[in-house]
């Protein structure tokens, strides 16, 4: 459905990037990413954030914008590369959940569920296994499995229980009123799991200092 932009950043068509069920301390400044990262084939350099990144979408329906979270430092590096390729420019939010999780998942090029950059990053910053340990506003990583982390995300709009396996690398600091008018609309067909009947595209990302 997209491309992808800059001649570093390819787009994957792989394995699913799913959320399950539907299928730390902050430093004045991040120096480096986890080393982990740097051993996974094809991962690019990434440069540190500061620890008051923002991420802002530009979306159809308003601006989101969503601080990173110092706890996933190469996850955060990872979303701000991209976001500086261009990567999220003109993607649709592809999935919508409405019954038991709640969740509006973005960040695949293809609008499939299938697409990403064509590396993976661990995982970091997991929750504990508890009720409601992905809150309204949590933004989290998809993924198909351990350490498979790539482009595509979720953003957690009413408290929603899942096992502790997805990266939580941001919060909603404004804009979330964007999510919930778009999960009011609801499922396109009527159903709980599916593509948003209110299309959300992303028109840019950018991440700066707050």
């Amino acid at each position: 459905m997209r491309r992808s932009r800059g001649a570093a950043v390819g787009v994957a068509v792989a394995t699913a990037m799913v959320v399950a069920g539907c299928g730390s301390t902050a430093e004045s400044d991040r120096t480096s990413v986890s080393p982990s990262a740097a051993a996974s084939a094809g991962v690019p350099s990434f440069a540190p954030v500061p620890a008051d990144a923002v991420l802002t979408l530009t979306t159809n329906e308003g601006e989101i914008q969503i601080a990173m979270d110092p706890a996933a430092p190469t996850t955060d590096a990872s979303m701000a590369y991209l976001a500086d390729q261009g990567y999220f420019d003109g993607t649709s939010c592809h999935r919508l959940t409405t019954d038991g999780i709640y969740v509006l998942q973005c960040g695949d090029p293809t609008g499939t569920g299938r697409g990403g950059p064509g590396y993976t990053i661990p995982d970091e910053n997991l929750p504990a296994a508890a009720a409601d340990n992905y809150p309204t506003g949590t933004v989290a990583m998809a993924n198909s499995g351990p350490d498979t982390n790539g482009s595509q995300f979720f953003i957690v709009y009413q408290n929603t229980t899942l096992p502790p396996d997805y990266t939580i690398w941001g919060q909603v600091t404004s804009g979330l009123e964007v999510v919930e008018k778009v999960a009011a609309a609801g499922v396109e067909g009527g159903g709980t799991d599916g593509p948003p009947a209110l299309p959300l595209t992303i028109t840019s990302a950018e991440v700066s200092a707050s």
